[in-house]
């Protein structure tokens, strides 16, 4: 018997698999695919995130010029970007899982039992496996955990792109663009519909990544739409698509429900819901926040009496303290008030935003900042925008304030 399972193989799961093992536990996951199986999304981050936490050396490649669009001149970011070396990054997870002697079980879990002193998750095919805490890290749509009911509908950020060779630069060259919102290559009726922008990047040797964002509504764009736009959008600066390398459909939820944090089953990334609520960004709270999971559920199991529940309520509290619910809280008020902008007032929020200090913006993407500060540079914010723009906020502040009370009293 294990003292972890580890339910699931991709980011989220490999990582947190060593991460527990490096604190002395013995781990076993279990996949529905195998864990070699080459990840199909391209991650970005932040390359100041990635070197806070030692771990630069996974990145593949990394821009200088980083810039925004949301009118006719780029807004320059002055923040290097960096794209994940995944195989890297997978590769050295693995290597460690080698190492540390974890076990990984291929098959999909059914249901999940629970003791005084252990777990029992039982597979689809009937294959039983115990451990003293099972960890969910399967998405979204996760195996095990289970969500608090929320009325509100599901908004997902979808994305679709394309790596490979076109015509002509779609971009300047050395260039990463964040967000590209300019709409000015639709028709005038489309303008109207829910905006989305491109997220493009330089990859060098004449190969470049595009792809078409919605940032966030409900239902989801479909990716067809996506598509038709990122056409459109090349085609009007002149440039053909002439080899496709790759073709990336992305999509996720923004809001999904906090999870049930009195279950004897402790979720991680997706399945926990740590999705950044007003950003859809999740990598980089993956490498911070795995390690303290792992600390407080190894400190848990020291005691061979913990049942699986007092483990699991160690580890819901450390990745989910009181502040960080605040924040989630905060983050899901400014989801609501970005979906509910007119194409011209989001543009102005946007632009406002990456004009405040870059440890103000910064930190709200990456979910760094304390709560304080959060509310200090929404303040600023809302001092500097426009009118229209401070108009749709108060009007938000009555239309969900329940998610401000929220932010006070969670």
């Amino acid at each position: 018997m294990a003292d972890v399972l580890v339910i699931g193989s991709g980011p989220a799961g490999l990582s947190l698999a060593t991460a527990l093992a490096q604190r002395g536990l013995t781990v076993e996951g279990l996949s529905a695919i195998a864990p070699q199986t080459p990840w199909p999304n391209t991650y970005g981050i932040w390359v100041d995130e990635l070197e806070a936490l030692g771990m630069s050396e996974f990145l593949a490649q990394r821009w200088q010029d980083t810039v925004a669009y949301m009118g006719d001149g780029p807004i320059g970011l002055n923040r290097e970007y960096g794209l994940v070396d995944q195989e890297r990054l997978q590769g050295h997870w693995l290597g460690q899982s080698d190492r540390y002697g974890i076990k990984w079980h291929l098959g999909k879990a059914a249901k999940v039992t629970h003791g005084s002193k252990w777990s029992e998750v039982t597979t689809e095919a009937g294959e039983k496996l115990s451990a003293r805490l099972v960890v969910d890290t399967s998405g979204h749509n996760p195996a095990l955990i289970q969500r608090v009911p929320q009325e509100k509908p599901i908004a997902f950020q979808a994305a679709y792109g394309i790596v490979g060779r076109f015509s002509a630069p779609p971009i300047e060259s050395g260039r990463m663009v964040l967000m590209d919102y300019r709409d000015d290559h639709l028709p005038a009726a489309e303008r109207r519909l829910p905006p989305t922008f491109s997220y493009e990047m330089d990859l060098g040797d004449g190969v470049y990544f595009v792809e078409e964002t919605s940032l966030a509504h409900a239902p989801a764009i479909r990716f067809d739409t996506l598509e038709q736009r990122l056409e459109r959008r090349l085609a009007a600066r002149g440039v053909k698509l002439l080899e496709a390398q790759h073709v990336e459909r992305c999509l996720f939820p923004m809001n999904m429900p906090l999870p049930d944090m009195t279950q004897a089953v402790v979720g991680f990334g997706g399945a926990a819901s740590m999705v950044h609520p007003a950003t859809g960004y999740m990598q980089g709270a993956l490498l911070r926040r795995g390690p303290d999971l792992a600390k407080a559920i190894a400190q848990s199991l020291q005691s061979a009496n913990t049942s699986p529940a007092e483990a699991a309520r160690a580890g819901w509290q450390a990745l989910w303290p009181d502040e960080r619910l605040r924040k989630h809280y905060l983050y899901t008020f400014g989801l609501e008030n970005l979906m509910a902008f007119k194409t011209e007032e989001l543009h102005q929020f946007l632009t406002t935003f990456f004009e405040l200090e870059q440890s103000q913006w910064a930190g709200f993407l990456a979910d760094t900042s304390s709560l304080p500060e959060i509310v200090q540079a929404m303040l600023v914010l809302f001092g500097r925008t426009s009118n229209p723009v401070r108009w749709g906020l108060m009007s938000s502040v009555f239309a969900h304030g329940n998610l401000l009370r929220r932010t006070l009293t969670a």
